[in-house]
């Protein structure tokens, strides 16, 4: 039941997404559409508390209620600025918009976007790992918390690798490549 309540609320996130950058740019009714949007963080609010009462119903703590988890924080992480990625291409293609800003390819630039990316990546994990605690804490030491416990470590991982990246650009900025009368040199 869980897993399907994740493919609903996935499923109804871009639909609620569609539907209100319709209404915002097609329909030409922006607090109508804003309103709509609006509207995403009540399927998380659903699937966390649907998820808390299966628990509380006695159901053993399993892969599902920690990818539930793990689709709240990173709903909660990303969510937004998912849809202000796709609201800059629907205002673009569709209202007339400026082109959206590209992410900078090079040098310290990059790497403070990588952070960014990195700082929402990171919320959305901690976010997930909070919530993964409070159902290991809920479920108490009676129940068997390991499956929670696996998503705990997956989520310290995706942290770990985001830290690495974005340090990685940090120590070693991507540079931008000569220009092309440089290259035209070389090449004869």
């Amino acid at each position: 039941m869980i897993v399907t309540l994740i493919v609903i609320c996935e499923v109804a996130f871009w639909v609620l997404l569609a539907a209100g950058l319709a209404l915002r740019y097609l329909a030409k009714k922006p607090r109508l559409g804003a309103a709509v949007l609006l509207c995403e963080p009540l399927l998380e609010v659903l699937l966390l508390v649907v998820t808390a009462i299966d628990l509380k119903n006695g159901a053993a703590p399993d892969w599902k209620h920690g990818l539930a988890a793990v689709y709240i924080g990173f709903t909660v992480g990303l969510g937004h600025s998912t849809i202000k990625w796709v609201d800059a291409r629907v205002a673009h293609r569709f209202a007339g918009g400026p082109p959206p800003v590209r992410p900078p390819k090079y040098g310290m630039a990059r790497a403070a976007h990588e952070w960014r990316l990195a700082a929402r990546w990171t919320a959305a994990a901690v976010t997930a790992l909070a919530l993964l605690q409070a159902a290991i804490w809920y479920v108490g030491g009676d129940g068997d918390t390991s499956s929670l416990e696996v998503w705990q470590q997956k989520m310290l991982l995706v942290i770990g690798i985001n830290l690495l990246v974005a340090g990685g650009y940090t120590v070693f900025p991507k540079q931008a490549p000569k220009d092309a009368g440089d290259r035209e040199r070389v090449d004869h």
